[in-house]
């Protein structure tokens, strides 16, 4: 499962400016209307502030057992009623053992992130509470599944985009990257595959847990690592209580500001990434429509 998402400057932002109207200004100032240059820089940092990007998103699936769920929603506001408070949120769920925890998570995971954000805060002060109430929403709702006493679990890649901010939430192998205006990539999210996570094989012996392969009747080694009791290759999920103290939900959270250049988020499952690095699914798609760039990164794997 892909999901894509250009975010860029205005149309009008983007045109080109005569000389003299790199402030804004639409005519050649004479001399008494001269305006000091503080004056018009300060201008100009204001509408940077206030102008949010053009976000256009593209989904593309293949799914096979039923277990993978995409949320998007572009017309989320932190204040009721005010769209300048509009934010929007795109995540992957991808499930194992049942659909139960992916479909739970999708269904309640931003409600309960939005809950533990204090009401009445300031955009700024928001953006700066989001992090820890990503942590809280995730916990909150592992712990409310498992109350479900179902054994389903689901990996998360969860993401918030306010104005130039992005926020990226994440517990299991699935992956968020930015492609930066430049072909610059960076990676929001953690894998938490105890195959390549080195931190997380240690968290979980330290505390008292064990990690290793699948045992054939010959004692040979077979597949990937994975955490005993239960044997899930990885290390954090929402839900799977059958596996387990050593599975956590606490997802690695980071927090960016975007350049006004803007760029593309891909926001995919291991399924893709299992095939494609982040520097070939970000060129298999580079140049191309939201909309059709997920179809291509799918398309590209196969």
């Amino acid at each position: 499962m892909s999901c894509s998402m250009a975010l860029q400057r205005s149309a009008d932002s983007k045109r080109d400016k005569p000389s003299d109207q790199r402030y804004g200004h639409s005519a050649r100032l004479q001399p008494e209307q001269m305006v000091p240059l503080a004056s018009l820089l300060c201008r100009e940092v204001k509408c940077t502030k206030i102008e949010k990007p053009v976000i256009r998103c593209g989904l593309a699936a293949q799914p096979k057992k039923g277990e993978d769920f995409a949320f998007i929603k572009a017309d989320c506001q932190r204040i009721p009623g005010d769209v300048s408070s509009s934010f929007c949120v795109f995540a992957v769920f991808d499930g194992h053992n049942g659909a139960s925890a992916a479909v739970y998570s999708r269904d309640h995971l931003l409600n309960d992130v939005l809950s533990a954000i204090p009401a009445g805060l300031k955009r700024e002060d928001w953006l700066t509470a989001l992090p820890r109430a990503l942590v809280a929403g995730f916990v909150k709702t592992d712990k409310e599944f498992q109350e479900r006493e179902q054994t389903s679990g689901t990996t998360v890649t969860f993401v918030v985009v306010d104005g130039w901010t992005v926020t990226a939430a994440s517990v299991g192998d699935s992956r968020c990257i930015l492609d930066s205006q430049g072909g610059v990539i960076s990676l929001l999210t953690a894998d938490h595959r105890l195959e390549v996570n080195v931190e997380e094989r240690d968290r979980i012996t330290a505390s008292g847990g064990e990690v290793g392969r699948l045992s054939t009747v010959g004692g040979a080694e077979i597949g990937p690592l994975r955490c005993w009791p239960g044997g899930l290759c990885l290390s954090r999920s929402i839900g799977d209580m059958d596996v387990g103290e050593f599975i956590v939900p606490i997802p690695f959270v980071k927090q960016i500001k975007l350049s006004s250049a803007g760029g593309r988020l891909i926001i995919a499952s291991d399924g893709v990434w299992d095939a494609l690095s982040s520097d070939k699914a970000a060129n298999s798609c580079r140049g191309l429509p939201a909309e059709l760039a997920a179809k291509q990164i799918v398309k590209v794997k196969l």
